[in-house]
């Protein structure tokens, strides 16, 4: 503007800086006096043909499209195999446009707020203790909901021991990373039990990070804090672990499967084509899988009830929907964990953190969720939970009780 000496007000605001400056020069052009030689190199470039205002946001919207659209390519749905997921128009699920601005998540997938005594409860709790919940820092949609006790009042909640920071990088997850996280606390143990038993919970769900800079990975911790819940409840809390890989090392997965849990959890997450694009390099399939089948084993071993579990226990893993897996892999996928004597699984959509973490593929429907539902139960499993917002805890007491109790129902009645 001050090279072509333009007024400052308002009406030159909004108009296009290309036109401002043509329009300013046209005069001279007409006079055949050419531009001006004092005219600088910015407005030069302003006056040539092939420049545009918008030219570096188009860009970088372009280098951002290319990143969101890179990784794995999905391959062509069987042939052979029907479609869950099916077309958009059939309701199957919901591409996600690339775009400037960030889409609308679908309605399904709209939570409460968290509210309720037995929410405030729980958060004034974990914040006096100074314990870690995956509920909140995983960013968990549905902590409103299992901390509250949802409708039937079965309260869950899940503690993240071994520290708030985690050695590995996935490309889905939220919690923080480093690879020297803080070393242990030894009270841990006590001070999480402590916790359940002023909750007053009926099943609680124990998680951690991972640990590699662990000499055993942190399994003595999670072992020591099984002990503790369930010498503080009596032996009347029920608990699920999530547990890392341990790096495929059996010895430490055979230390937390005989420490007196009921549900063994390890999850695979993804389908197999897309484990090292979505999990830690350190991580994968096979050796997950390796995890769940040997802690199946373990757990068969010991002494029905001797160490305060409920029996031989519960092996259990998750994954989730959206990130370009196929029909065919996840009847795959599901096939493997019968194989690994999986007895419970579950299905949740994947919600992308930030712009750091990996791109969401698609939205899946919830008939699509539903149908998984089916295929799972026909295969075998104990127990499927299928749905837009379940995660790998989510309303886990629920789940599991509901299908106990039924099955005692079962077992009575045959009996009888």
């Amino acid at each position: 503007r001050e090279a072509l000496q333009l007024p400052t007000d308002s009406r030159y605001l909004n108009l296009d800086l290309r036109e401002v400056a043509q329009a300013a020069l046209r005069p001279m052009l007409l006079l055949g006096s050419g531009v001006p030689r004092q005219i600088s190199a910015p407005v030069r470039l302003l006056l040539s043909s092939n420049f545009t205002a918008a030219s570096r946001l188009e860009q970088l919207r372009s280098q951002l499209a290319a990143e969101d659209a890179g990784g794995e390519q999905t391959p062509a749905p069987d042939a052979g195999v029907p479609s869950l997921a099916g077309a958009p128009s059939k309701g199957g699920e919901v591409a996600v446009r690339r775009s400037a601005k960030r889409e609308p998540k679908p309605k399904w997938l709209k939570a409460p707020l968290p509210q309720g005594e037995d929410y405030q409860r729980l958060k004034s709790t974990v914040r006096r203790l100074k314990l870690a919940t995956v509920c909140e820092e995983a960013q968990c949609p549905n902590i409103g909901e299992c901390w509250g006790g949802g409708g039937d009042g079965t309260a869950t909640a899940t503690i993240m021991v071994m520290g708030d920071t985690c050695t590995r990088g996935c490309s889905f997850c939220a919690v923080k990373t480093s690879r020297s996280p803080p070393p242990l606390d030894p009270k841990e143990p006590a001070s999480t039990a402590q916790a359940v038993n002023e909750w007053g919970l009926d099943y609680v769900v124990v998680t951690s990070v991972d640990r590699d800079d662990l000499p055993d990975q942190g399994a003595a911790h999670l072992a020591e804090t099984i002990r503790e819940l369930k010498a503080r409840s009596g032996g009347r809390l029920l608990v699920e672990v999530l547990t890392p890989d341990f790096r495929g090392d059996l010895g430490h997965v055979e230390t937390v499967a005989t420490a007196g849990l009921d549900v063994y959890a390890h999850n695979v997450e993804t389908v197999e084509r897309l484990q090292r694009r979505v999990r830690d390099h350190r991580a994968n399939y096979k050796q997950s899988l390796s995890v769940l089948e040997n802690a199946k084993h373990f757990m068969a071993e010991r002494s029905e009830g001797s160490d305060g579990s409920t029996g031989p226990g519960l092996t259990k893993t998750s994954i989730m929907l959206g990130l370009g897996e196929t029909d065919q892999e996840v009847y795959t996928f599901l096939g493997d964990l019968r194989t690994a004597g999986v007895d419970v699984v579950t299905f949740g959509q994947y919600l992308r953190p930030s712009r750091r973490h990996i791109p969401v593929k698609s939205f899946v429907t919830p008939e699509a969720f539903a149908e998984w539902k089916t295929v799972g139960e026909g295969m075998g499993f104990k127990y499927v939970a299928s749905g837009p917002l379940v995660r790998s805890s989510y309303k886990a007491g629920e789940f599991f009780l509901k299908n106990l109790l039924k099955e005692q129902a079962a077992q009575q009645e045959a009996a009888e």
